[in-house]
């Protein structure tokens, strides 16, 4: 059994006892004030395990079957749990950080590792084509990489009633996989700057609001 469906298999069990025991995912999913004032840190890794339910499941691990074997190939076994694990645990501090003042926020899913793992891909092969729903033409992977990027910084910057994604995890898990691709293929990198600079127009953007304005804290 590949490393890839190993992961996706244990991610799937354990999301699935979960969707019928609530005590399991009270106690695991990312939650402020449990992280902040309990110490409950575990919940930075174990909210990625869990999800909403089978269509948010579905579409995350899915989203992973397609962009794992790119990470695989590029970094090897090892390579692709760092970035599949880290990419949770960076998308979840980010989360902490962002929502610190709202110890009543919390969140569940593997989106921050799938988001971390599919930026590496990109990272690597930046012209791979990206199929969305009904759109029968594919969008190179740099162009849907600055839209994703784009739509979780403008919906961060302003929140709406209705949404409900983790838009901060996504940012992270992102984050950590182009930045990990990018340390362990410099070449590759050089290679790609233009594509990757261009996805990141909005992470630089993101940056100068948090850091510079002050307008999420």
């Amino acid at each position: 059994m590949s490393i890839l469906i190993l992961v996706i298999a244990v991610t799937a069990i354990i999301s699935f006892i979960a969707f019928n025991n609530t005590a399991i995912f009270e106690k695991y999913k990312f939650n402020v004030g449990a992280i902040q004032n309990k110490k409950e840190y575990i919940r930075l890794l174990s909210a990625g395990f869990l999800h909403a339910d089978m269509m948010h499941l579905f579409f995350n691990m899915l989203t992973l079957y397609f962009f794992g074997p790119i990470v695989v190939q590029g970094f090897g076994n090892l390579g692709f749990l760092m970035v599949y694990f880290g990419s949770i645990l960076l998308g979840n501090i980010f989360s902490l950080f962002i929502y610190k003042n709202q110890p009543w926020y919390s969140a569940i899913g593997a989106s921050g590792g799938v988001s971390g793992i599919l930026f590496a891909g990109i990272a690597m092969l930046p012209n791979i084509g990206i199929y969305l729903f009904f759109i029968p033409i594919p969008i190179p992977g740099f162009i849907f990489g600055l839209l994703y990027f784009g739509y979780s910084v403008y919906m961060m910057l302003n929140p709406k009633q209705w949404d409900n994604l983790g838009h901060a995890a996504h940012l992270g898990g992102a984050f950590f996989g182009l930045v990990y691709a990018i340390v362990n293929a410099p070449g590759r990198a050089m290679e790609n700057a233009l594509y990757i600079g261009i996805m990141a127009l909005p992470l630089i953007y993101l940056s100068y609001e948090i850091f510079i304005r002050k307008r999420i804290n």
